[in-house]
């Protein structure tokens, strides 16, 4: 079942597809948060992700996702970008199917090759910085959901400061299988670039390694491959790895926390409470 177009996306289209005399049909995904939309114009098939500015989830920005993908155009890294206005992205559709999650450990070398073929692009100018965003989570929040394991790490955290980066690069920062698609079953390519941003290579493999929940082997693998291609010490990256964690536990709780206020739904709440008692 389609859905009418928001009158913003129809004047980009119209704006970047003259030609096509439709503005086309819009199928909403089902995603965590839930602001993309299939996009059938004429013969063309699209991604049309949203700018959500009434509950805003900390850390999305299109127009900062808009620049990151241009500058990947031709890497061969990432979805081709169309255009951008304020409230839209419009993205090329990237056929295929996602891995399940015994294929991404299956494919770990690959996607270890693939992490490296990333970092090795140039910086975009677009800082992540951690204790920002978690902040903010903390500002967003409901009062009645704040607690004192909450607000105890997050000055704990102020009081620490970020790790100083072992290594800067351009990170995706979410990767796991159902962010990377196949088409031949030999080719991988990464989709939603909305959390990308520079930072340390470490903390985009502590976040590959805690968002999918890898075994201490397939830990050891990945760091050993990844230092290895990168020319750094496996034992430094292990150590600056461990400095991310506790920062990464924080900013799990505070996503599945949002998502709960913004969607209600209870799944997100025991996740939150799950993840709570991991701080």
């Amino acid at each position: 079942m389609s859905f009418s177009i928001d009158p913003s996306l129809s004047q980009l289209i119209a704006h970047l597809f003259p030609a096509v005399k439709s503005a086309g049909s819009f199928y909403p995904l089902p995603g965590l948060t839930g602001l993309s939309g299939k996009l059938q114009v004429g013969d063309m098939t699209l991604l049309a992700r949203q700018q959500q500015e009434s509950t805003p989830m900390p850390g999305i920005d299109r127009r900062r996702e808009y620049h990151i993908l241009r500058r990947l155009r031709g890497s061969g890294l990432a979805p081709v970008m169309q255009g951008y206005n304020r409230r839209w992205l419009l993205l090329q559709w990237q056929t295929g199917r996602t891995l399940t999650p015994n294929e991404f450990a299956q494919r770990l070398p690959d996607i270890t090759a693939q992490m490296v073929a990333l970092h090795q692009q140039p910086l975009s100018g677009f800082r992540l910085l951690l204790l920002p965003l978690l902040e903010q989570y903390w500002l967003l929040s409901h009062a009645s959901r704040r607690h004192t394991r909450w607000l105890s790490a997050l000055r704990r955290c102020q009081r620490q400061g970020e790790p100083r980066p072992l290594r800067l690069a351009l990170l995706h920062m979410d990767i796991h299988p159902g962010n990377i698609v196949t088409q031949t079953g030999d080719d991988l390519h990464l989709i939603d670039w909305e959390y990308a941003s520079d930072g340390d290579v470490a903390l985009e493999l502590a976040a590959t390694i805690a968002g999918n929940d890898l075994s201490m082997q397939q830990q050891a693998s990945l760091i050993a491959d990844y230092a290895a291609q990168q020319q750094l010490d496996p034992a430094a990256l292990r150590l600056q790895i461990c400095r991310w964690q506790p920062w990464l536990r924080l900013l799990i709780a505070c996503w599945y926390e949002r998502r709960w206020q913004q969607s209600g739904d209870k799944l997100y709440d025991g996740l939150a409470a799950e993840a709570w008692q991991q701080i």
